[in-house]
């Protein structure tokens, strides 16, 4: 598939910075971008010799890295903790030393490498969240949400709805903004005609394609990501769920939890919406494009030392999946199906999980607690189902009182679903 013709500058622009930057997949990138791999090499060989004459301002990115860890290294890295999946950066270097001590670890060059040469641990540490073999527990064990930056792209990404706006020719444009924590990478700015769920999923879905799925991310209280009655999961927030994405809800009144998403929708609103005049949804979306374009690769940020976010941007290793993964769940968790009204069936009793779950696999998993088990989707833990409410009160899956903990995963096969007492 050809560059679309109105803005081929700007995708071989993005293209190529994204393409420059270390350790990025150019087969992948080309795939996200819909151009064949001939395409996007013909354009990177141009920008190699040519420069920017044809794309725009010269990249900032060095010619060479000699900072970056050996490859020969890294992958031996990798391999230990491929070999021993808990393993962090200190055990790791401890193994990478002794082989380095007995001669048997190399340089890409064959070189026989050195103690002193092992890469420190926070060093592999980085490599492995590059590669994506840190999960999700290890996320929140050790950088639980904060204000702050989050140490690799795609670890977090803020999402949220601008401020509506009239259009010219009628209706108002809702635009979504979905912002990378780490580099400010703007991944999505697209206009909107409203702001249900079905519209959300399929500008999400999109960018998931262009951009690759993010661990988590992070979103406010309101439509169509929160719900009404205090309750955070929606058909929309159990859609991120299915694809391993982590969702985390902003305090209620406290939107400094988004600043930096809040501070990016001030940026579109000061240098696009405010003087400017739009006819309708498709109008919005063409200033949109290319101010975005400005933004990620042209615009200095103050927070990136002046430069520029797709400096510090790259692609997710992980890709959109064409189907929804199945759920799966350990051996010692109860599976039960989630029927109408978001009610399902467990110890013969007829139990409320949520209507964000109508048709799905909901795993329970007993606690210390006598009657208290915890409610997981996946390996995300959505609430607390208490079975000691007496008489005719329905349990109901309500909000964790803990922070977040990830589920051991097996098959949803392996496990009997508990139909016991349920209505045929």
């Amino acid at each position: 598939m050809p560059w679309k013709v109105s803005d081929a500058m700007s995708e071989r622009a993005e293209f190529v910075k994204l393409a420059c930057q270390s350790g990025a997949n150019v087969r992948l990138l080309c795939r996200r971008f819909g151009i064949s791999w001939t395409t996007g090499y013909k354009w990177l060989g141009r920008h190699a010799s040519q420069g920017d004459g044809g794309l725009g301002d010269r990249s900032r990115r060095p010619a060479r890295s000699p900072g970056r860890t050996d490859a020969a290294v890294e992958s031996a890295a990798l391999a230990v903790r491929d070999a021993h999946g808990a393993w962090g950066g200190r055990k790791i270097r401890a193994v990478l030393q002794r082989r380095a001590r007995a001669g048997q670890l190399r340089d890409a060059a064959g070189a026989i490498v050195t103690p002193d040469a092992v890469p420190a641990a926070s060093t592999i540490t980085a490599i492995l969240r590059r590669h994506d073999r840190l999960d999700e527990r290890e996320c929140v064990k050790h950088a639980p949400f904060q204000r702050f930056e989050h140490a690799a792209p795609n670890d977090l990404w803020q999402m949220d709805f601008k401020g509506h706006f009239a259009l010219a020719r009628g209706g108002r444009c809702h635009p979504l903004t979905v912002l990378d924590d780490h580099s400010r990478f703007a991944v999505g700015v697209r206009a909107c005609g409203d702001e249900t769920a079905a519209t959300v999923k399929r500008e999400l879905t999109g960018i998931f394609r262009r951009y690759g799925l993010p661990r988590r991310m992070l979103m406010d209280n309101g439509s169509p990501w929160g719900d009404e009655g205090g309750q955070p999961w929606t058909v929309l927030t159990a859609w991120l769920l299915r694809l391993d994405i982590g969702v985390t809800h902003c305090s209620p009144g406290h939107p400094q939890t988004q600043g930096k998403d809040e501070r990016f929708n001030r940026t579109l609103k000061v240098e696009v919406i405010r003087d400017g005049v739009f006819n309708d949804v498709s109008a919005s979306q063409e200033k949109f494009d290319p101010w975005r374009e400005v933004y990620n690769t042209q615009r200095p940020h103050e927070s990136l030392d002046m430069d520029v976010p797709a400096s510090r941007y790259r692609v997710s290793a992980r890709a959109m999946p064409d189907q929804l993964p199945a759920l799966e769940y350990a051996p010692d968790v109860h599976v039960i199906r989630v029927g109408d009204g978001g009610r399902a069936w467990f110890q013969r009793r007829q139990v409320r999980i949520g209507k964000a779950f109508i048709g799905e696999p909901v795993g329970l998993r007993a606690t210390t607690t006598d009657g208290l088990f915890e409610a997981y989707f996946g390996r995300q833990r959505i609430g607390e189902l208490d079975m000691r409410a007496a008489g005719d009160d329905l349990p109901r899956c309500r909000l964790p009182s803990a922070p977040v903990a990830a589920l051991p995963a097996r098959t949803e096969a392996g496990n009997a679903e508990d139909k016991m007492g349920e209505d045929s």
